[in-house]
């Protein structure tokens, strides 16, 4: 009955049905406009002016305005005393949410610098574009709010610097490392470890000294090492950190820590009023610092949006350590506007029905809603390639006789290495595609295929997730190389993060396949 009710009643509905309990809808005042009221904004957009109609005419809808949800606007308008966290899980409106906020900050105060950003120059580029249809035709607010990635930001103010070091590549740091590991003997750890510690523990978090390496809680590190075993590694560290400077060299990690301080400590102007981060559940701490610094903590300063189920390139860690502090501005959207109620409710099998971060906020992805409806899954298990190959090519040719169209029809895989096995499957359908890399069979009007890391930001009619064998995902060569054992919990849970992450790239049609014996995984997202 959801889908012949209005809607604020059918979200009434599916959140029963769900198991949760319905909002109370605001109260009209007799006084107050009719078409203020939220639920008459989810279907009046009042026109005010003569160029704006002739607008609303002349183009496609979506050319030109993004829907809001009275929730999320109530959010985007909102003054906050501090950093401000929004989430929920894919689907429902975060990046809009994060672009309508940018947009108000600029037109509330026609002097501010606003910078909008993302972990990568491709999801910089998707908000750039999502940005543009807002606000296209306010040039004057556009010239305000910048659009970029934060280590093209980053890279940027670096050059900046007159007194600047040279940024060393992950590659010379590894064979820098690699030769003062051979110099010690009978190591009590691995290459590996030592490596994987460096990157991913202390270079991110910028521990400088043995004092705060020793003293520091190991977050985001589950092995326990013994006092005379930090002493050898920090040796090995303190030892990098010289050769590097000797080389007059920095780490990644170091340029977003030293601009981060610089801003912080007021040696600098800062270059904008607000920075507003989307898929902030992928920053680091690095990184993190450095947009501290670039606007400060204070009110409206720092915005962030993101989904801890779609996290699949960095560990958790403790946001308020670094002076980023939302707890008491943490907010959890509701409504999925992109994904059928089936195949969301599949998807989120593959996660705890509660997520929590390091600080302690937790988000609860069982009374979620979609406000529409569509087929469930299709999971296909194969006996070979070809199998898998055929199937998927007869699903395709489907989707077509649907009217679905090729560029309305993903096909996402685990790496670039099973590439092939999607372009098999687009070629046997003869279905134009375009894969990952920039390679095409026709020019244009082709369904994508790209790796689950490359999905992000992406969304079709019809998804396709081939090859989930069972040494795919959880990607067998990915296991083999944790140097901390006990961090196997956290690769897995990115493995399935990144299944998720596909699944949800999907509107009204999922069909996920693979070779027995096929990924664990499967079984979760049928619910077996």
């Amino acid at each position: 009955i959801a889908e012949r009710l209005p809607a604020e009643a059918a979200e009434a509905v599916l959140e029963c049905a769900t198991g949760g309990v319905p909002r109370p809808a605001p109260a009209a005042s007799d006084e107050s406009d009719p078409f203020d009221h939220p639920e008459a904004q989810r279907r009046f957009r009042v026109v005010t002016g003569t160029e704006e109609l002739e607008r609303a005419l002349e183009y496609p809808w979506e050319k030109w305005t993004v829907f809001l949800h009275p929730e999320q606007k109530s959010i985007v308008e909102q003054r906050w005393s501090g950093p401000a966290r929004v989430a929920g899980s894919a689907g429902t409106g975060k990046t809009v949410v994060a672009l309508h906020r940018a947009a108000h900050l600029a037109r509330r105060n026609d002097a501010s610098r606003i910078l909008v950003t993302t972990f990568s120059d491709v999801l910089a580029t998707f908000l750039r574009v999502k940005l543009h249809r807002l606000i296209g035709n306010e040039p004057r607010l556009a010239e305000r709010i910048e659009t970029a990635s934060v280590e093209s930001i980053a890279k940027h103010l670096w050059r900046l610097r007159p007194d600047r070091e040279g940024v060393a590549t992950d590659r010379d740091v590894h064979d820098v490392l690699l030769a003062l590991y051979n110099t010690i003997d009978d190591p009590p750890f691995t290459f590996r470890f030592a490596l994987d510690e460096w990157t991913n523990f202390v270079d991110l978090n910028d521990v400088t000294t043995w004092e705060m390496y020793r003293d520091i809680p190991r977050l985001g590190r589950k092995t326990r090492l013994a006092e005379s075993r930090r002493e050898k590694l920090w040796a090995l560290f303190d030892s990098l950190r010289q050769a590097l400077t000797e080389r007059r060299v920095v780490t990644h990690a170091q340029v977003y820590h030293g601009l981060g301080t610089l801003f912080r400590e007021s040696r600098a102007p800062r270059p904008y009023d607000h920075v507003i981060a989307d898929e902030a559940q992928d920053i680091s701490p690095a990184e993190l610092a450095f947009l501290a610094g670039l606007a400060g903590t204070g009110p409206d300063a720092l915005f962030f949006t993101g989904d801890t189920g779609q996290r699949i390139f960095r560990r958790p860690f403790p946001w308020a350590r670094l002076g980023v502090d939302v707890r008491g501005r943490a907010r959890l959207l509701r409504v999925n506007y992109r994904t059928s109620h089936q195949i969301r409710r599949h998807a989120d099998r593959l996660l705890d029905p509660e997520l929590t971060d390091p600080d302690g906020l937790t988000e609860k992805r069982d009374d979620t809603v979609s406000v529409f409806n569509g087929p469930p899954p299709d999971v296909y298990i194969a006996q070979s390639e070809q199998d898998e190959i055929a199937y998927v090519a007869e699903r395709l040719t489907e989707f077509i006789a649907l009217g679905i169209s090729p560029d309305s029809i993903g096909i996402i895989v685990r790496s670039d290495a099973l590439i092939p096995r999607a372009k098999a499957a687009a070629l046997a359908s003869d279905t134009p595609f375009t894969a990952a890399g920039g390679e095409q069979s026709t020019p244009r009007g082709s369904l994508s295929i790209a790796t689950m890391h490359l999905a992000k930001g992406l969304e079709f009619r019809a998804v396709v997730v081939m090859a989930c064998d069972d040494d795919v995902i959880p990607a067998q060569d990915r296991i083999e190389q944790i140097g901390d054992e006990a961090d196997l919990d956290e690769a897995y849970a990115t493995e399935r993060h990144l299944l998720y992450v596909a699944c949800t790239r999907a509107r009204d049609h999922l069909l996920v396949t693979g070779i027995a014996p096929a990924s664990e995984f499967l079984d979760d997202l049928v619910g077996r």
